[in-house]
Order: structure tokens, then C-alpha cells, then sequence
């Protein structure tokens, strides 16, 4: 695998290695031996997954306090725009965004520590989205951040109009009414 740090400290890139021949592919995923020695060390507790049409946006989330979570991502059918924005106080790029788009095709994954806010879009015509997290889920230490907060400045490479968002995320915080991590 590959590992790639981004601009922003602690988000990375990471680029498994895929064999294939006529009858398809075969890559390995996740390897935590390999992965602690290139990002740290993470003790993953839950995977998920989502199944999602073209233009949802599910985003920007976060958990507060002791319930942030760390997340590895990446997308088994489809492609996405995923968006992780650093919410770290004391970080010199508190705001700031790292985009990547994230498909079947490219296998890429993205790896966002504790103190981001964390987002996607679909832009195929539908996309399975899978993801560890390092904490569990805890509905009251739950946030949302605008996904179109000007602030943010998130190009979504689709239209607002085309977007379909639940009532929580429409009804997002802005980032200057956020607590800082």
C-alpha cells in the first residue's frame, strides 16, 4: 500500500495495491500492522456502510468530546467527493478542506483523524460507501457543519440543486458557531 500525508497533519491518502488478471482483482485492503507503522496506532471498533443515489450529500458530521471518531474510508461501488474539514483548535489549518474523490475504480481510501468534520457526495449514479470508525456512534454527542458554509468554501462538483440532503444536514452549523476540538 501506499500512504500519502496530505497538507493538512494527520489526513492521509492511501492507495492499496490491486493484482489482476483476466479474471479480475484481487487487493488487500486494510492491513493493521502496516497501517499503524505509517499513520499511528488506531484500534478500529466498527465498520459501516452506506448505499446512496446520485446528488446525496451526507455531511458534514462530527462527534463531540470523547465520542469523536477517526474514520478510514473508501467506496466499493461508485464515486464520491469526500470531504474531510479540520476542526482542530489548535491546528494551523483549522477550516481548511482536503477533497478527494473516492471510486470503485481508483481504490483510493482516506484516512480522517479525530477532530474533523466529515462529508460526501455522490457523483456517480450510485455509490456503496464503507467506513471504520475508531469510536462508536453516540447520537447526543453528534454535530453538523453547513455544507455550504462560504467560510468552508467546498467546490461539491455538483450543483446545490441536484443535492439531496436529510433535515439534519440541511439545517447544519456554521463554522464560526463551532466550539473548536
Amino acid at each position: 500500500m501506499k500512504f500519502t500525508e496530505q497538507y493538512i497533519k494527520g489526513v492521509w491518502i492511501i492507495e492499496p495495491k490491486r493484482f489482476g488478471d483476466a479474471r479480475g482483482y484481487f487487493s488487500e485492503v486494510f492491513k493493521l500492522e502496516e497501517f499503524q507503522q505509517h499513520v499511528g496506532p488506531i484500534q478500529f471498533v466498527q465498520d459501516n456502510e452506506s448505499f446512496s443515489s446520485r446528488g446525496v450529500l451526507r455531511g458534514l458530521h462530527f462527534q463531540k468530546g470523547e465520542f469523536s471518531q477517526a474514520k478510514l474510508v473508501r467506496v466499493s461501488q461508485g464515486r464520491v467527493l469526500d470531504v474531510a474539514v479540520d476542526l482542530r483548535g489548535d491546528s494551523p489549518t483549522y477550516g481548511k478542506h482536503i477533497a478527494v474523490e473516492l471510486s470503485a475504480d481508483n481504490g483510493l481510501q482516506f484516512f480522517i483523524p479525530r477532530g474533523f468534520a466529515h462529508g460526501f457526495v455522490v457523483l456517480s449514479e450510485v455509490a456503496q460507501f464503507q467506513y471504520k470508525v475508531d469510536n462508536v456512534y453516540a447520537p447526543h454527542s453528534e454535530a453538523t457543519l453547513k455544507f455550504d458554509d462560504p467560510a468552508l468554501g467546498i467546490d461539491w462538483k455538483i450543483d446545490a440543486s441536484e443535492m439531496l440532503l436529510s433535515e439534519k444536514d440541511k439545517a447544519g452549523m456554521l463554522l464560526k458557531d463551532i466550539k473548536p476540538f
